[in-house]
């Protein structure tokens, strides 16, 4: 079994910065993408950023420029340093991890963490 939970989420004046955390745990043989997406209310769940187990990032034009997603191989942990916060970027944010276990094979599998909200206002 593996586990995602998600840290860091608050409430932040237009113009700030949040770092969110999400620590992956449990029965991992390997990580390989990890993601933060986020679900605003009334929409659907986006892409926010991604990095592959080598570094290699991709993000969201909107949110381009202002954050940043990093990893921590070594601790299973995925982080989103958001700055420069708009009211727009108010959302549940989510992270994932595509990940490979043994079963008595080498599985892959999405997992979620649980979400964190972060609201952006004055």
């Amino acid at each position: 079994q593996v586990q995602l939970v998600e840290s860091g989420g608050g409430l932040v004046q237009p113009g700030g910065s949040l770092r969110l955390s999400c620590a992956a745990s449990g029965s991992i043989l390997r990580i390989n993408a990890m993601s933060w997406y986020r679900q605003a209310p009334g929409k659907e769940r986006e892409l926010v950023a991604d990095i592959t187990s080598a570094g290699s990032t991709n993000y969201q034009h909107s949110v381009q420029g202002r954050f940043t997603i990093s990893r921590d191989n070594a601790k299973n942990t995925v982080y989103l340093q958001m700055n420069s916060l708009k009211p727009e970027d108010t959302a549940v944010y989510y992270c994932s991890a595509r990940v490979v276990t043994f079963k008595g094979y080498f599985y892959e599998q999405d997992y979620w963490g649980q979400g964190t909200q972060v609201t952006v206002s004055s």
